[in-house]
């Protein structure tokens, strides 16, 4: 006989989510994040489609993804993974989403083909 995996043991502990509950919890936050940007209130707007896209990757990891029956170490894991991503995106971003400066070329300027092309 096999011994029972951690999987195994914590889904005998906390039972069988609901996931069809799950599915419409989510699918409410979804409307809430349409409907938001409908009002045309700008900070309104960036709460409702942040915010709620946080609380919904959160829910998809915890339930669909079964991190709720993980150590916690594993959601340590992935936020620090998720923090380091957005200070690398913070440092190439003002690098990469500059449109002008001194040495800044577009990117279709210089190809041969597409200048001719069009000529």
């Amino acid at each position: 006989m096999s011994a029972p995996t951690h999987a195994a043991e914590a889904h005998a502990a906390h039972g069988h989510a609901n996931y069809v509950k799950i599915y419409f919890i989510l699918l409410g936050l979804f409307v809430v994040s349409v409907l938001g940007p409908t009002l045309g209130i700008k900070w309104l707007t960036l709460i409702t489609a942040f915010g709620i896209a946080i609380v919904k990757a959160t829910m998809v990891a915890g339930y669909f993804m079964h991190l709720n029956i993980e150590k916690r170490y594993i959601w340590y894991l992935m936020f620090t993974m998720l923090a380091l991503m957005l200070v690398f995106f913070a440092g190439v971003a003002p690098d990469v989403l500059k449109q002008s400066g001194t040495n800044w070329t577009h990117p279709e300027v210089n190809l041969p083909h597409v200048s001719a092309a069009h000529h």
